[in-house]
C-alpha cells in the first residue's frame, strides 16, 4: 500500500462522522453521510490516479493547470479533480483540499442530515447506506407513486 495512503485515509477518517468503504473494486471511499468528499486508489497500477477529490469551480480550473492534476474521470463536470502525481501540491495543501470538499459535501446534505450530525458529534459515523430492506421499500413506495 503507497505511503500517501497512510496518511490520506488517516485524514479523512480524522472528520466528524467521516466512513470508509471500498468500492468499484480498488477505489477506497471517503463519505460523510454516503456521500463522497474522497476517493483513494488502492491499485496504482490500475489507474494513474492516486485520490480525487470535490472542488470549488475557481479552484478545479486553478488546479488542473499544474502538472500532476487532471479533471477526474468520471466526475470532473461536478468539479473534481485527481491527483497523479503527490508531489504536484505540498501534504498541507492536499489536507485543506480534501476537508474543503468535505465542507462543500456536508453543506449540500438535506438539513436535516446535517441537523442529526450536530446533534450527535460523538458519533464516529452515520449510516452510509440504507439497508436493503428500507432500499426496496423506497423503491416500492415509489413504484406506487
Amino acid at each position: 500500500m503507497p505511503s500517501y495512503l497512510d496518511w490520506v485515509r488517516a485524514f479523512c477518517l480524522s472528520l466528524p462522522h467521516a466512513t470508509e468503504d471500498v468500492q468499484w473494486e480498488h477505489d477506497l471511499l471517503f463519505r460523510i453521510a454516503g456521500k463522497m468528499f474522497c476517493v483513494a486508489n488502492l491499485e496504482p497500477g490500475v489507474s494513474p490516479t492516486k485520490i480525487a477529490f470535490k472542488c470549488t469551480p475557481e479552484k478545479f480550473a486553478e488546479l488542473v493547470e499544474i502538472d500532476g492534476i487532471i479533471p477526474a474521470p468520471y466526475m470532473a463536470r461536478n468539479h473534481w479533480v485527481a491527483m497523479l502525481d503527490m508531489n504536484a501540491l505540498r501534504q498541507p495543501e492536499i489536507k485543506e483540499l480534501i476537508e474543503e470538499s468535505y465542507r462543500m459535501i456536508l453543506a449540500k446534505l438535506p438539513k436535516k442530515t446535517q441537523s442529526e450530525l450536530a446533534a450527535n458529534p460523538s458519533a464516529k459515523a452515520a449510516k452510509a447506506k440504507p439497508s436493503p430492506a428500507k432500499r426496496s421499500g423506497r423503491a416500492a413506495k415509489a413504484k406506487r407513486s
